[in-house]
């Protein structure tokens, strides 16, 4: 039988998490997310953002098989 290489930390974490540095990253990314959102609105098919996450995906587990893919092949 395997014996299990890593160790899974318990859930919640021991250390405190909402740092001055993490809550900093919080507006920070928050305020992207918000940008981003309202740019993804000036799209008149946002469907094509969200269908070639899938096409991503196939290609990223396809070169974990070696099988190697371009792009231009995918589109």
């Amino acid at each position: 039988m395997l014996k299990p290489t890593y160790a899974i930390p318990d859930l919640p974490p021991a250390t405190e998490i909402e740092t001055i540095p993490v809550l900093k990253a919080l507006t920070r990314a928050s305020r992207a997310l918000s940008d981003l959102k309202g740019q993804a609105k000036t799209i008149p098919n946002q469907g094509i953002l969200i269908d070639t996450l899938a096409l991503q995906e196939a290609k990223a587990s396809s070169e974990i098989e070696n099988i190697a893919t371009t792009q231009d092949e995918l589109f």
